[in-house]
């Protein structure tokens, strides 16, 4: 199968963890250890979210006196697109001796119109206390929410609408290669009113870039990973429970937060009703089980798969239930 893997910014960086290089490229090593095996039998692309890393260094860039005023996001984004790519494209190389890898840089258009400018919701950087929140939005006037029982940075976060270099990425999957792309959303660019490109002051969804990637490049199978085992219902009640099979319709109906499992599961049922094919939600280090139907949330047309060799039809529509395990 062509598999697009979507590695969130998390995996890379732990909430709490200190923001070290070394930490960060153990992290690597240990996410790439666990994917490294569905590249010997599957077409592997991967993606990644670098929410904490863009923070980090937007912090630095606005804290330099130096400069007469900070890097833009787009170029913060290129900066996380090469820092975790190299990390990633060195984990590859030494995991998978002998397969061509590539890291590449690029671009995801959005609209120039997108309401999401005037209304910020993506998290970046670290996470604060209440008080700190409020001192650091008062000094630098950034917009801070609630992100669970902490509070981070929000800045706007377009839809993704077409990832530039698409034939670069067909070109390189065909020739046998491991593809890491798409990094943190990709770079956001606009077309502006000559038709040419520009950077934009945005951090776009990584899961959403991932849905419209793996479309592009007629993806077999989307994965999602996260640091939960799978999609849960009734989050954080008596009545939680895992959900591993589903359709669209099902998952959508259940109104998942929009900060955290929403653009997810919005992300999986995009790819699915598009394009007819798997997705699934789950753990990274159950990445080879995720794939023979074992573990995760896995969404399809009909809520049933029996693994990558699975031919069985979808089942009838419309169909609004789901089978249930418990957490």
């Amino acid at each position: 199968m062509r598999i697009v893997v979507a590695l969130g910014g998390n995996a890379l960086l732990e909430r709490g963890q200190i923001a070290d290089a070394r930490a960060q490229q153990a992290n690597v090593e240990r996410a790439v250890k666990a994917l490294a095996p569905l590249a010997e039998n599957h077409e592997l692309v991967l993606t990644h979210g670098n929410g904490p890393q863009v923070g980090v260094l937007a912090l630095q860039s606005a804290n330099d006196t130096t400069l007469t005023g900070p890097y833009p996001f787009d170029t913060l984004g290129a900066m996380t697109q090469g820092m975790i790519g190299y990390w990633m494209l060195q984990s590859l190389q030494n995991n998978l001796p002998g397969r061509h890898v590539a890291s590449i840089v690029n671009q995801t258009l959005v609209l120039a119109g997108d309401p999401a400018f005037d209304n910020p919701t993506k998290f970046v950087g670290q996470v604060y206390d209440e008080v700190g929140a409020e001192r650091v939005a008062a000094e630098r006037g950034w917009v801070m929410k609630p992100d669970g029982e902490y509070f981070r940075r929000v800045v706007g976060s377009p839809k993704p609408q077409r990832i530039v270099e698409t034939r670069i990425i067909r070109t390189l999957i065909e020739s046998g290669a491991v593809v890491v792309c798409a990094g943190g959303g990709g770079i956001p660019v606009i077309r502006d009113e000559r038709g040419l490109r520009k950077g934009v002051e945005a951090v776009i969804d990584k899961d959403l870039t991932a849905a419209v990637l793996a479309e592009a490049i007629e993806a077999d199978f989307l994965m999602i990973l996260t640091d939960v085992p799978a999609v849960l219902d009734n989050y954080g009640t008596p009545e939680q429970i895992e959900i591993p099979r589903a359709t669209p319709s099902f998952m959508r109906k259940k109104g998942f937060a929009a900060g955290s499992m929403g653009p997810k599961v919005e992300a999986a049922c995009r790819f699915v009703e598009l394009t007819g094919e798997s997705a699934a939600i789950g753990r990274l280090e159950d990445a080879e089980k995720i794939i023979s139907g074992e573990a995760g949330t896995i969404i399809t047309p009909g809520g049933n798969y029996g693994g990558p060799d699975d031919i069985r039809p979808p089942l009838p529509e419309p169909v609004e239930t789901a089978f249930i395990r418990r957490a």
